[in-house]
């Protein structure tokens, strides 16, 4: 920038008029001297002193008197800053004036705070100073005192450095008063003491905890917070924290507990503190009140009269109000089932286990709660009305709840007419009529797995009884009996007979049961003696044929099978003999020889419809004959027949016809009849039958 166009900025001028000014009032104060000497207490200061440091209390060229006083007493300015104290109070405008008040230049001995400072301050007599104007209630015996006894400073001269004429106390007892309960109590001392006399103690914060009116008034604190107690008054304005006291913690409640613990204000939801008696009801509960009792008036409730339930006034309290709970039905009500549930663990909560709080019928016992008990409801106990197994002796007496019988046969006709009976009587550890322990209430037609069939009704189900199925032996009737039973009876479908034949026709048409043959092998009777239940066909011993029949399997007889003599049956129905629908075999078709073996004589022996081979054969050896041709014919063998060969006489011839009970043409040796007459055999051939044959021919 060029010098001419520094000289035209403004702001240079004033830069230049700024420090003649300064020039001028810094020679002006060279020339002035004080009008007169400082108080004591100021020139006592080395900077005050002397008279030529005015700017040190007038302030300077940018600073005021007020600001500079300010800056030595700085609790005077807190005082303004923060509005409290006697300066505080006064305002803005005077504040800013302390030459006002506090005049200086008058000698030494003059006191900067005197009778003219308070009056400007608005205190016409210092002896009588408000001590309320700086937020400190003084009165009582703090009246009466001096300032000088609080404020040991207050009528000296000069103050020594650093100290104060009225500054500098604190507004608690301990300031000034010995504390006796030694910094204990976390309260102030206002809350239980007075100004008046320290002895005399106060509670002026009590009615936040408890109105001393009424009954409580007058009563001394000792009454209360005695001196042992966990409520002593050192303990209550301790610095420990101690539980505020209910009603009931000083008073008996004839109350139960419940009700004054739900009280929202304890017993001052319904008795006022400044009665003189707690009997003194404040007024009449309201439902909300009641509520807190443990008996909220809901209905049916809400319909009664306070008399219906509480007795005459007359009364004591506890027996007008007996403390009864809302679901404590039989405080009013009778009972209707006689004391049944009085003692019963599954009538947990009274009443209400059963019914609802509001009707006492139908009733809410569920079926899940009719398990605890000892017949659960299932199957068709569901359906059933409660009053079919629950009965009323008399309209007078009371309906049967507890002892009502959990057997089947308190209820239920017994559908086997006593048939189990026996057996139940050798099993002790089974009550009778106990259907539970073969049914199920859900399917009583078919008893439970595993049920022992030999064990209950003395026929045990072996072999291919076990594969039978129930229907085969019970079939299912067509309408029900007078049980209600359509599970059909074994003599429904059988004959009433014992043993196999009962429900087996007897294959064998009574043979084996003459009186000459055994009634029992082995400990086995009727058809057990020689069959098994796994199969009819499989034997499960030896079968002693000649014993049970009559014909004894020797020899070459027992070496033939059994369809050598019994032959197959034919079945047309996978099984089952359509001639003979038990049997599997044919019966044998005789014990003689001829029944089985074909005659080879051709019928020539047959006498009186049968042939006895046994009368010239040995049983079982038909090659060795017994046959005594001088005895048993009616041609002697001399001496020369002897030797002569059977077939010399005996030649084959062709025989048609039936014969033996064969039919048709075959050829056989003729025994019968054959010519006796010596010409019969040797007319053509005498000397052949003369001629002996020689030896070795």
């Amino acid at each position: 920038m060029s010098a001419r166009a520094t000289w035209r900025n403004p702001r240079t001028w004033i830069a230049i008029a700024s420090a003649v000014i300064v020039l001028l009032v810094a020679l002006s104060d060279l020339g002035r001297s004080a009008p007169g000497p400082v108080a004591t207490v100021h020139g006592q200061l080395a900077e005050l002193n002397g008279g030529q440091s005015c700017r040190q209390c007038h302030g300077g060229l940018f600073s005021s008197m007020t600001e500079s006083c300010l800056t030595c007493h700085a609790p005077i300015k807190a005082q303004l800053e923060n509005g409290n104290g006697v300066h505080g109070r006064l305002g803005t405008q005077r504040a800013s004036q302390c030459a006002m008040c506090h005049s200086e230049h008058h000698g030494g001995d003059f006191p900067l705070v005197n009778s003219v400072s308070f009056a400007q301050a608005g205190v016409g007599d210092p002896n009588t100073f408000d001590h309320g104007l700086i937020g400190f209630d003084m009165h009582g015996r703090h009246a009466e005192l001096a300032c000088a006894q609080c404020h040991l400073l207050a009528n000296a001269a000069v103050l020594p450095p650093g100290e104060r004429r009225f500054l500098g106390l604190q507004q608690t007892c301990t300031t000034c008063h010995h504390d006796p309960h030694q910094d204990r109590m976390q309260l102030a001392c206002a809350a239980c003491h007075g100004q008046d006399s320290f002895r005399q103690l106060i509670a002026p914060e009590h009615d936040k905890v408890l109105p001393l009116v009424g009954g409580h008034q007058g009563v001394a604190c000792a009454t209360c917070h005695g001196s042992d107690t966990a409520h002593s008054l050192d303990l209550v304005g301790s610095r420990q924290q101690t539980q505020a006291r209910t009603c009931v913690d000083c008073h008996t409640s004839p109350h139960r507990p419940a009700f004054t613990v739900g009280a929202a204000d304890g017993c001052a939801s319904c008795h006022e503190p400044d009665h003189t008696t707690f009997a003194a009801a404040a007024s009449l509960l309201t439902p909300a009140q009641h509520a807190l009792g443990g008996h909220a008036l809901t209905p049916p409730h809400d319909q009664a009269t306070c008399a219906q339930c509480h007795g005459p006034q007359g009364a004591s309290f506890a027996m007008r109000h007996p403390g009864r709970g809302a679901d404590d039905c039989s405080a009013c009500h009778e009972d209707p089932h006689a004391g049944q549930f009085a003692d019963d663990p599954l009538a947990v909560g009274g009443c209400i286990a059963c019914h609802a709080r509001t009707h006492f019928a139908p009733h809410v016992f569920t079926t899940a709660q009719h398990a605890l008990a000892a017949l659960p409801l299932q199957g068709s106990h569901l359906d059933a009305d409660c009053h079919r197994c629950h009965l009323q002796p008399t309209p007078r007496e009371p309906r049967t709840f507890r002892g009502t019988t959990a057997q089947c046969d308190g209820c239920h006709a017994d559908a086997h007419d006593g048939f189990f009976a026996e057996a139940l009587s050798t099993r002790p550890e089974i009550a009778h009529g106990n259907c539970a322990h073969c049914h199920t209430a859900t399917q009583f037609n078919k008893p439970l797995p595993g049920f022992d069939h030999g064990a209950w009704t003395g026929f045990a189900l072996n072999g291919s009884h076990a594969e039978a199925t129930c229907d085969t032996c019970h079939g299912q009737r067509q309408a029900k009996d007078a049980h209600g039973r359509s599970f059909g009876r074994v003599a429904d479908r059988f004959l009433p007979r014992a043993g196999c034949v009962r429900c087996h026709q007897d294959p064998h048409a009574g043979r084996f049961d003459g009186a000459h043959l055994p009634a029992e092998v082995a400990g086995r009777s009727g058809c057990a003696r020689c069959h098994g239940e796994a199969s009819f066909r499989a034997l499960p011993t030896t079968f002693e044929h000649g014993k049970w029949t009559g014909f004894a399997l020797d020899q070459s007889h027992s070496k033939v099978a059994c369809s050598g003599c019994h032959a197959p049956l034919p079945s047309a129905d996978g099984g089952t003999s359509s001639i003979e629908p038990t049997r599997s075999f044919a019966r044998a078709k005789g014990g003689a020889c001829a029944d089985c073996h074909q005659d080879p004589h051709g019928g020539q022996f047959v006498v009186d419809g049968r042939v006895d081979c046994a009368r010239c054969h040995q049983p079982l050896h038909f090659k060795s004959l017994v046959f005594n041709h001088n005895l048993d014919a009616r041609f002697v063998l001399g001496d020369a027949h002897q030797a002569v060969a059977c077939a010399a006489c005996h030649k084959a011839e062709r025989i048609s016809g039936h014969t033996g009970g064969h039919t048709g043409e075959r050829d056989v040796a003729r025994y019968r009849p054959l010519p006796h007459a010596c010409v019969d055999c040797h007319g053509k051939h005498e000397e052949q039958l003369r001629r002996r044959p020689r030896r070795g021919q």
